[in-house]
């Protein structure tokens, strides 16, 4: 696999841009919609063109559009000790890919 550069100079190879598929009730809507939407959690540091890059280079496949969107970590508390305990679950990136009429996933299409 060839390894594209994240922005500031960074190695990293399409594997490790794309993280995971984000499953859903609203992800599946629009993956069976026409054109199909993909959506992946994906490397905070990547842009729209490096992610795109890594969904052709991953699953042979040609994406037309890349929405990106930062989520922000939802807030939990625990009860200890000292009382309760205020924090939150870490910020993550979430790319909305659109492919090409007629493209496939396969590797997402059977979860």
């Amino acid at each position: 696999m060839s390894s594209t550069a994240i922005s500031k100079g960074f190695n990293v190879r399409a594997d490790q841009i794309i993280i995971q598929p984000v499953l859903t009730e609203k992800s599946n809507l629009a993956r069976e919609s026409d054109p199909k939407k993909y959506t992946f959690k994906v490397d905070p540091r990547a842009n729209k063109f490096e992610i795109m890059g890594a969904i052709k280079e991953l699953f042979s496949v040609t994406p037309v559009k890349c929405n990106v969107v930062s989520v922000k970590g939802k807030p939990k508390y625990t009860r200890g000790k000292g009382g309760h305990i205020a924090g939150t679950t870490g910020d993550w990136k979430k790319a909305i890919v659109t492919l090409s009429k007629g493209d496939v996933i396969q590797a997402v299409e059977g979860l």
